[in-house]
């Protein structure tokens, strides 16, 4: 499975390869950060980051994105920004057809490091020996982007598992034949 993770930013967007299946080990395949100037227009660096992500999913060709949730900021205007990109990635993937999973900061945290509440450069430094890199990718947008496709890897089988056996029991439901009850209807 070969995912592209993206740590959604107006400034800088994170953006990771990983490839590899849950319970073997993982191997990064690219890592880096699309940049936009905080000076620049809204629209100008929307299309940057559109650019720079379809560039991403053209010379990796993922079968999966993961895509980091918007949670709730105190700062109105930074969870503005990280939504915008966020919204453009999965445009992006969903253009061409790829499947978008998204995935809380908590929940990429705990599934790398084991707890919810680590701090980034715990995330830098698991992912770090996760991936046998040499030293944590910089910025931290960019090892966070790498977090985010080990979570998927790591997750998505579990979770696809659980969507099947969701359909099977809504399938089997539908076609069983609605029976009345024997004491239903009778009178007393």
């Amino acid at each position: 499975m070969r995912v592209l993770g993206v740590d959604p930013g107006l400034t800088r967007c994170g953006v990771g390869v990983v490839e590899g299946v849950a319970g073997r080990p993982l191997t990064m395949v690219g890592v880096g950060v699309v940049r936009t100037p905080a000076d620049a227009d809204l629209g100008h660096r929307l299309v940057a980051v559109e650019q720079g992500i379809e560039q991403w999913l053209d010379e990796h060709r993922p079968e999966f994105v993961a895509v980091e949730r918007v949670f709730s900021q105190h700062n109105v205007r930074t969870v503005m920004g990280t939504a915008q990109a966020s919204a453009v990635a999965i445009l992006c993937a969903s253009r061409r057809g790829i499947p978008v999973a998204l995935h809380t900061p908590s929940e990429v945290k705990a599934a790398v490091t084991g707890s919810g509440r680590a701090d980034k450069a715990q995330v830098g430094a698991m992912v770090t020996r996760l991936l046998r890199l040499a030293a944590p990718p910089k910025p931290a947008d960019a090892a966070d982007a790498l977090a985010l496709a080990i979570c998927h890897i790591w997750r998505a089988p579990a979770q696809n598992r659980l969507q099947q056996a969701v359909a099977l029991h809504t399938a089997q439901g539908a076609r069983r034949p609605q029976t009345s009850h024997p004491s239903k209807g009778r009178p007393a």
